[in-house]
């Protein structure tokens, strides 16, 4: 699978990704003492809607643009509401018009919750998506792109000096082989640091992959291990893109709970026939 983001920017996928890790984000910010952000597959960091990629895979009319039409629906007082209150507060900040346009990569969901205590490192190797990136970041100081590959950039920015923050991992799917990749580099890191937070987004077209990573992770012996999935059509070969999946390592203590409202919300506001599945791949 070739996961060039341009094409898929602001989809269901990225929709249960940022929410995910503005719930992450938000709890870190509960304490004063700084926290630092590793992206290592950060991307073009903004992505224009209404552009030539998009046009070609308007999928984010089945994303985005349905979760803000439901949103503007929804009670405001209703929980689910409070919980994606931030994200779509960093969406529409991109928009202030009102009418979606622009769409905000990892980095700049990272950067809207980033306290001037807070760092980011964000990290892109294709050249591109790595100009874009450092012009979506140009003259902000508490970020820092680094043109290295995000595999590498794993084992070089771990464990960072403030000891408490977040490594998200999102990479492109360019060949099977990434699946592998994600529970090596997951082991890897976690051996230099293993209070850090883990987040780790994969794509769903059938189960063999996703499963077979779920039983390598649980092999790792590597405790409190949490899984959210949504689907929003059966997975099968040459299905295309049906699900999302997100592993959390070391998760704030509030993301079960808070996810448990969240996922079947956000299901209903996307699909008819949305699936969702959240369960712990080692004890809690």
């Amino acid at each position: 699978m070739n996961y060039q983001h341009a094409f898929h920017a602001g989809n269901f996928a990225d929709v249960h990704k940022h929410v995910v890790l503005t719930r992450i984000l938000e709890y870190l910010r509960q304490k004063p003492a700084a926290f630092r952000v590793v992206d290592s597959h950060a991307g073009a960091g903004r992505y224009d809607l209404l552009g030539p990629e998009a046009k070609r895979s308007p999928e984010w009319r089945n994303g985005i643009e349905r979760l803000c039409a439901a949103s503007r629906l929804a009670a405001h007082h209703d929980r689910v509401q409070a919980l994606l209150k931030p994200y779509l507060d960093i969406v529409m900040a991109l928009n202030p018009d009102g009418n979606l346009r622009l769409y905000p990569g990892s980095p700049l969901v990272v950067k809207a919750l980033l306290r001037p205590q807070d760092r980011l490192i964000a990290c892109e190797i294709e050249p591109h998506a790595a100009h874009s990136l450092k012009a979506a970041l140009r003259g902000e100081p508490r970020a820092k792109v680094l043109t290295i590959d995000g595999w590498m950039a794993l084992n070089a920015n771990v464990p960072p000096k403030e000891r408490r923050g977040l490594v998200l991992v999102d990479p492109p799917f360019e060949d099977a082989g990434d699946f592998m990749r994600l529970s090596a580099a997951l082991a890897e890191a976690h051996r230099k640091w293993p209070t850090g937070i883990y987040m780790l987004w994969y794509p769903i077209k059938e189960r063999d992959a996703p499963d077979a990573l779920a039983r390598r992770l649980r092999r790792l012996a590597v405790a409190k291990v949490l899984r959210s999935e949504i689907a929003l059509g059966p997975a099968r070969a040459a299905s295309g893109l049906v699900g999302s999946g997100v592993i959390v390592v070391n998760p704030p203590y509030t993301l079960a709970e808070e996810l448990r409202a969240l996922q079947p919300a956000i299901g209903r506001m996307l699909s008819a026939t949305a699936a969702c599945r959240l369960d712990w791949l080692t004890p809690e």
